[in-house]
């Protein structure tokens, strides 16, 4: 055993060291401002979610009878919601840091047995996972302690069990991707991929639907008042590793420091077991899955230059960039799975609107219903942004290492650039429309709010992506393993800061004219010069506003990338 380990720190020693150099290196006052920076940012926003859930749990427990009742059963949804994401995130991770990480070849030829390999990588993977799941669901945990005047043993049990959780989440998603990989034949990672996404739309689903959200508003589906809180009342399954965590956090709450060492020591114990069957199936396939791995995959796809009849109007050099793109990005064996949980999500999120219970809520269902519109214009925006950091910002730091073929082609710096903002235009506007078209039908709102959401849409999509492709041109990382982790650097939170204050700017712009306009028609009522002068400064702000949105973050890239040595 301490062979073992010593091996494995070995193996985990460039990790360790690659936090240290950039505090030694010549340029470390620079990096220490970024890191100041993005620190600061992330704990304003750790302080933003401990306050909102400070409000909100003080606001559910003073409801009589109700509110601790409801607080439970939210806690419970926590969970198992950060359980699921921690196996999606884990599943990609894994998947990365076990197969497809470009130093693997040289780590595998060194005299170390295949299981401690595999115990360094997975020690990375589940640490990559989980941390920012595990950061940002504390402050909840923690406020729920503040409410209850909870003790240190709260806190103290609620961070080892959720650490528990990560262990777990990481250990069953490391066995699927073995046994993915070992089972299905060589050069067919594509299939792997699709296979694992496959696999995460349906579990997404299956815990969505075991959460029933919408009985949290509706209790009309149920007989009695007393069904209704009892269904609330039931427990989640005991064999789900979410159901221990919830148990031993509830009970710790609640003093029960006998109960609570309980159900931690049941999730701590399944980590052990957990962990001892990945040591052991690691040192059956995980290297012949490796192997496997490392042959030429099969093409599904096989392009000829005469497929792209699109490109025709474009110059030899600027159609020939376009098609390379395009290649690429079919070829890329990571977007394949994040293009199934995308569809995942999109599938859920029209879902939600769907379950809506709005007859039955205390606003009359003609206000209620263009409001979640307005609304939801803005949580479509944020859902976009989210989607435009996985694919437009990474754009140009996926070049990696040929980028200096790119900077020597006779193609402008300005051109790559838009070539990208089109190629991922063009897709996310599709489908930004798609989500606010189908959950305006659903809510059945009036025409000038469908107009009004499809234009704003059509408005501001292009500049998300023009933000996404300018600053992943200013703040490129072409030495990153995975591109797509290049967002959670420093340009990636500029360009999501920037993102949501541009969608708020808009939303509140908006906000009072489309009110004025929205009051005067269900009243059958003209509106006033001032408020017909305030929608038309507005409207034209907005405009204004996208406009520059696209222009000044693609010349800002320009600028930046222009100054990058090939």
């Amino acid at each position: 055993m301490p062979g073992f380990l010593d091996d494995v720190l070995i193996l985990l020693r460039p990790r360790f060291l690659s936090f240290k150099n950039p505090l030694v290196a010549a340029n470390s006052k620079k990096e220490f401002y970024r890191n100041l920076f993005l620190g600061t940012a992330g704990f304003l926003f750790w302080i933003g979610i401990f306050i909102i859930s400070l409000r909100t749990l003080k606001y559910f427990y003073r409801i009589e009878g109700l509110g601790d009742i409801l607080v439970f059963k939210l806690l419970s949804m926590l969970v198992l919601t950060s359980f699921s994401f921690l196996i999606f995130s884990s599943i990609l991770t894994s998947l990365s840091k076990l197969y497809l990480s470009r130093d693997l070849e040289l780590v595998h030829s060194m005299p170390v047995s295949g299981n401690r390999i595999f115990f360094a990588r997975w020690i990375e993977s589940t640490a990559d996972s989980s941390w920012m799941v595990v950061i940002y669901t504390l402050p909840v945990f923690v406020a729920l302690g503040v409410v209850n005047k909870a003790g240190l043993f709260f806190y103290l049990n609620t961070a080892l069990v959720l650490l528990s959780l990560s262990f777990i989440a990481s250990g069953i998603s490391s066995v699927l991707v073995m046994a993915a990989v070992f089972i299905i034949p060589a050069g067919r990672m594509k299939s792997i991929l699709l296979f694992l996404g496959f696999t995460l739309f349906l579990t997404l689903f299956m815990v969505f639907r075991m959460l029933k959200p919408e009985q949290l508003v509706d209790p009309d589906v149920f007989a009695t008042v007393v069904v209704y809180l009892d269904t609330l009342k039931a427990p989640s399954s005991p064999l789900l590793p979410s159901t221990w965590v919830y148990d031993s956090i509830k009970e710790s709450l609640s003093g029960s420091l006998r109960s609570s060492f309980f159900h931690s020591a049941l999730s701590w114990s399944f980590v052990s077991v957990i962990i001892f069957i990945n040591i052991l199936i690691a040192d059956l396939i995980y290297r012949r899955g490796f192997s496997k791995s490392q042959t030429a995959s099969s093409r599904v796809f096989r392009y000829k230059y005469s497929d792209f009849p699109f490109t025709g109007f474009l110059t030899g050099a600027s159609r020939a960039f376009v098609v390379k793109e395009i290649k690429t990005f079919f070829r890329d064996q990571t977007q394949w799975s994040q293009l199934l949980l995308i569809g995942a999500l999109v599938i859920i999120y029209v879902f939600n609107f769907s379950v809506l219970p709005l007859e039955r809520a205390p606003i009359k269902t003609i206000y209620l219903q263009n409001l979640l519109a307005f609304l939801n214009m803005g949580l479509c925006l944020f859902v976009l942004t989210a989607v435009a950091g996985r694919f437009a910002y990474p754009a140009v730091s996926s070049e990696r290492d040929a980028f200096w073929l790119v900077k020597a082609s006779p193609v402008k710096i300005k051109t790559i650039l838009w070539i990208k903002f089109f190629i991922y235009f063009l897709p996310l506007l599709i489908l930004s429309e798609i989500l606010i078209v189908a959950t305006n039908i659903i809510l059945q709102v009036d025409a000038f709010m469908m107009a009004l959401s499809f234009i704003s849409v059509l408005l501001i999509v292009p500049g998300i992506v023009s933000i996404g492709i300018g600053f992943g041109a200013a703040y490129p990382d072409f030495k990153s393993e995975n591109p797509a982790q290049s967002v959670t650097s420093f340009g990636g939170l500029l360009f999501m800061m920037i993102c949501a204050g541009y969608i708020m700017a808009v939303i509140i712009l908006e906000a009072g004219p489309v009110y004025d306009i929205f009051m005067a028609s269900v009243h059958q009522r003209s509106m006033t010069v001032l408020q017909w002068l305030r929608a038309v400064i507005s409207f034209s702000i907005v405009i204004v506003i996208s406009i520059l949105a696209i222009i000044l973050p693609m010349r800002f890239g320009e600028k930046g990338l222009s100054k990058v040595l090939p």
